[in-house]
């Protein structure tokens, strides 16, 4: 499972952002195009490139004709495709984990969930400021990341959203995943 993780991975290439005025959008994006198993990832876009919203979907560039018509198909609302250097600066991962020893703390955007390594107990979440982040917390401090309710299923903002991320990269790690 692993070694398929990373041919698929290595078969990301990037090349374009797709850019978006709102947070929603970029969300339904990615939804869209992961269903129609394009390879995309959620970034944050250079601070240059940003058009009201601080997320943007990458996309292999040479996919762009068909990311746009399957867009424009399910009334996505995007504001350009913008071509991008894989490694251009300013082009930010969202997801980041960090090593404690007994715990990792991985860190999506502004939100961040810590869970103790032995156990995979979470002990922790973190940032933002929308106001589901209360009901969230509640809902996942003391579960195993593998038992936890899906944020992107308890809460609508972006702050669900990125916990979601937090939570999704905290599963994989605890299954060996990179």
């Amino acid at each position: 499972m692993a070694l398929l993780k990373r041919i698929k991975k290595a078969a990301f290439e990037g090349g374009g952002l797709v850019l978006f005025d709102a947070v929603q959008e970029a969300m339904k994006a990615e939804k869209v195009l992961k269903k129609a198993d394009y390879p995309v990832r959620l970034v944050a876009p250079p601070p240059e490139l940003r058009r009201g919203c601080d997320l943007a979907v990458e996309i292999n560039l040479v996919e762009q004709p068909g990311v746009e018509r399957l867009l424009k198909r399910d009334k996505v609302d995007f504001v350009e495709v913008r071509p991008v250097r894989a490694d251009a600066p300013g082009i930010l991962e969202i997801v980041r984990v960090t090593d404690y020893g007994e715990w990792v703390m991985v860190k999506a955007a502004n939100m961040k969930l810590t869970y103790e390594k032995k156990t995979g107990i979470i002990v922790n979440t973190s940032g933002g400021g929308c106001p589901d982040i209360p009901h969230m917390h509640a809902a996942l401090l003391g579960r195993r990341v593998e038992e936890a309710p899906r944020p992107a299923e308890l809460g609508y903002t972006l702050c669900a959203l990125m916990l979601d991320r937090a939570l999704e990269e905290s599963v994989s790690l605890r299954k060996g995943g990179e």
